[in-house]
């Protein structure tokens, strides 16, 4: 199998598995302690906690703290609903994990629209008393990078909080500028699932969502595993010490992507994208038909949260293809571990699929 949905999720570092490991050992080994508690082997749980925390936060701007989360979903739902803001503005193309939580605090969000290449304009209306804007930095399905700084700019002019959903570009790109909140993920930076953050700037106020033992600076009960925070961590430190030979592994494949598929049409900006992720059409397609049949290539037709809903992508609608147009699309994702003769072999597969239907 060759695996190209590196947007759904990311293969795990061994280095983040070593990392892991300590702390789900035995008995003898003490590493299932609690961090929570005050005896030793609790406090060196609670101190590895704390290292990963510093590793996560490496990655993001000084002057903020990282609040641990189960992932970029409640990273999201605590900053939108625990910033107590009640008017909102997002995005056209965010993902469900902020359209939704934005609909169920404000059911008028006002969407900002973006252009056929997947980009908001910097200078997109703002409602007059918005309370907090959203705009992700790297688009899930078509990758386009959102010049986040100019608008977190207009943000903050107009006196709103400004969250940024950076899952699918922290540890590859430079930490969006001018957020007040960014949510992340670990599983799509070579981490464990089941594990997230959301950087919070100082002077910012949230009102927590989980109640119970006051963990996380109150904002975030429960109790944390030691093994999940530390594959974060780990994973986060292999981000920023492999930052280059990542980005220049990715551009080589991302030359030899374009060539293999010369003949498909690009959906989003070329130049405004992380160039990690290929979202292509071609019309008349079946992508049902050609994801049954690409059963040695694991690619996807867009999120993974979206998969089996039926619903045509709105991310693809925004761009303004019709529902029968975003069907017609598939998205190819690559990063670290994929190998270019991998990336070559797909493409066959691929390609002889789309010719099999005439398309």
């Amino acid at each position: 199998m060759i695996y190209l949905d590196y947007q759904a999720t990311t293969p795990l570092a061994p280095e983040a598995r070593e990392a892991m490991l300590a702390w789900l050992a035995g008995p003898e080994a003490m590493g299932f302690a609690n961090p929570h508690s005050s005896h030793r082997p609790g406090r060196a749980a609670a101190a590895a906690v704390e290292v990963a925390r510093e590793q996560v936060a490496a990655l993001l701007p000084p002057g903020g703290r990282v609040i641990f989360t189960s992932g970029a979903t409640e990273a999201i739902n605590l900053a939108i609903i625990g910033s107590g803001r009640k008017r909102l503005a997002v995005s056209a193309i965010e993902h469900a994990a902020v359209l939704d939580t934005a609909r169920f605090v404000d059911p008028g969000v006002t969407l900002l629209p973006v252009d056929g290449e997947g980009l908001v304009a910097p200078d997109a209306p703002l409602p007059d008393d918005v309370g907090l804007v959203a705009v992700m930095q790297v688009n899930n399905e078509i990758g386009t990078i959102q010049p986040v700084g100019e608008i977190a700019a207009r943000a903050r002019a107009a006196g709103a909080l400004f969250l940024c959903d950076a899952v699918q570009g922290a540890g590859k790109i430079a930490a969006p500028e001018g957020a007040d909140l960014i949510a992340l993920s670990a599983h799509k930076l070579y981490g464990p699932k089941g594990i997230g953050a959301l950087w919070v700037r100082e002077g910012v106020e949230l009102a927590p969502l989980v109640h119970g033992g006051g963990q996380e600076g109150g904002l975030r009960s429960g109790t944390l595993s030691p093994a999940l925070c530390a594959g974060f961590g780990a994973a986060a430190t292999l981000c920023k010490t492999w930052w280059e030979s990542d980005g220049q592994h990715v551009e080589r494949l991302w030359e030899r992507a374009r060539d293999l598929f010369a003949d498909w049409t690009l959906n989003g900006s070329a130049e405004h994208r992380w160039h990690g992720n290929l979202n292509i059409r071609r019309e008349g397609l079946d992508v049902a038909r050609l994801l049954s049949e690409c059963r040695t290539v694991a690619i996807s037709a867009g999120s993974a949260c979206a998969s089996g809903s039926g619903r045509p992508s709105h991310v693809l609608r925004g761009l303004g293809l019709s529902d029968k147009g975003t069907r017609t699309a598939i998205r190819i994702g690559f990063g670290r571990y994929t190998g270019e003769e991998e990336l070559e072999r797909a493409a066959v597969a691929i390609n002889a699929a789309a010719r099999a239907q005439g398309v």
